[in-house]
């Protein structure tokens, strides 16, 4: 029986785990998936070989740091500069970037035909790297907004606000269990024609979307997005 895993710390609370477990249920599948919850991410390799893991997915917060224990990266990986798949091939580790997959087509079909041309990005980690590179892709110029960035939150203004299209949580903030946390921004200055994704999915409306709800604003969790990047992993580690 195949084994394939989700790696990360904390795993306190796992999308891929319970996703994987009812995919295998209902296809009949003979595989099992497992939670890796590594506070080292160096013995990565060491415990792909003792577990026999077949295939991978990777969370917070090793997305950027797993990728000098890899073999090789995907082109769009390399580009991105993040991995949250990893294709065990031939005892090589091969990373690889669904996110972005999943995030563009779920945004594609919450946006549809909107006019959407700039966008605020909140987070800089190893998620932000694939929402920038999809938004560049598709044509939407976009700032990142961090705690330390040259944009950062205590700067960021009304007029940032009112002036953008999108914004796009990639942080944390507001997952279960605390739910009651979001990014500090000038909430008043959202209008209805502001869209706002949150890659948070736990709670499925987030302080952050409910807020902005609240003044007007369309809002989308990220749900999809996690289906669809789980079933581009599935189609690598089966290809």
């Amino acid at each position: 029986m195949r084994t394939f895993a989700l790696v990360g710390h904390p795993l306190t609370h796992s999308f891929s785990s319970r996703y994987f477990h009812e995919k295998f249920r209902n296809d009949k599948v003979e595989a099992q998936y497992i939670n890796l919850d590594l506070k080292d991410i160096s013995k990565i390799r060491e415990t792909i070989i003792t577990q026999e893991i077949s295939g991978l997915n990777v969370t917070i917060p090793y997305k950027e740091a797993i990728i000098p224990y890899l073999d090789n990266l995907s082109s769009r990986a390399e580009k991105i500069g993040a991995v949250n798949c990893i294709e065990v091939l031939d005892e090589k580790l091969i990373g690889h970037n669904t996110d972005v997959i999943g995030f563009r087509t779920s945004l594609e079909r919450f946006i549809q035909n909107e006019k959407v041309s700039n966008a605020l990005v909140f987070g800089n980690g190893g998620s932000s790297k694939a929402v920038t590179y999809a938004l560049k892709d598709l044509g939407i110029s976009c700032s990142v907004v961090s705690r330390s960035g040259s944009l950062n939150y205590e700067a960021l203004t009304s007029k940032h606000i009112k002036q953008t299209d999108l914004m796009v949580n990639t942080t944390p903030l507001g997952m279960f269990p605390d739910n009651e946390k979001c990014v500090e921004i000038p909430y008043t200055s959202i209008g209805k024609n502001h869209f706002a994704f949150d890659l948070v999915y736990n709670p499925s409306e987030t302080l952050f979307l409910k807020r902005v709800s609240q003044q007007g604003g369309m809002t989308k969790n990220g749900l999809e997005m996690l289906e669809i990047q789980a079933e581009e992993s599935w189609a690598i580690w089966n290809s």
